[in-house]
């Protein structure tokens, strides 16, 4: 593959970058996708690298399948096929399904999504005599998410937390609505990457 008649100066220095880290900053309509594909291809075909040891991340299932096919278009659909190009959230599960019991799971465990999560938050709130209407599902649900975004338990949260009324609300249902997922086997979407940073680091 003759990446120098393909690419320009800095996609085909950042396509053919040497060991360790390489970041790159482009605007949109740049060939971000184009060089992080061919980087790939590059690897694969001219450095002997195996597909397993790839791993390509993006933030939408939309760019995930687009960049899939042009690895496809590059080293052919086995390789591809074979490589983790996926988005965060994807990847995650992956690692969660295969690590399963490190990751204090189980094998069948379900993943909530937004709607379900603040249907749980509501039932969480009502079963607490919570004000649903002061302290609403969302506004709770949005604060759990915050603090899961920020790896923050709810026993770090219960232990930390301000002396406010709202904060009392949030590391009360963030307790009790953790319990509840754990007896249904269930995730929800912030705990996707939480606990897959969790499960690698320790």
């Amino acid at each position: 593959m003759e990446l120098k008649n393909i690419l320009n100066k800095e996609q085909y220095e950042a396509a053919t970058h040497g060991e360790g880290p390489l970041l790159i900053l482009a605007g949109a309509g740049s060939g971000k996708t184009r060089v992080l594909t061919h980087r790939i291809a590059y690897l694969i075909l001219e450095k002997g690298i195996s597909p397993y040891q790839i791993l390509a991340i993006t933030f939408t299932n939309k760019a995930a399948a687009e960049m899939r096919e042009r690895v496809e278009a590059l080293v052919g659909g086995g390789a591809a096929r074979r490589m983790w190009v996926s988005t965060f959230h994807s990847a995650c599960v992956r690692l969660l399904r295969a690590e399963y019991r490190a990751a204090g799971l189980r094998s069948t465990f379900s993943i909530y999504d937004s709607q379900d999560s603040q249907r749980l938050i509501q039932m969480v709130l009502k079963s607490a005599d919570v004000d649903i209407k002061r302290f609403t599902p969302k506004l709770v649900a949005a604060r759990i998410s915050d603090l899961k975004n920020e790896l923050v338990t709810w026993q770090e949260y219960r232990d930390t937390a301000p002396n406010d009324p709202i904060s009392r609300v949030v590391a009360s249902a963030y307790e009790e609505y953790e319990k509840r997922l754990a007896q249904a086997n269930a995730l929800d979407f912030d705990d996707l990457i939480a606990r897959t940073v969790r499960l690698l680091r320790d």
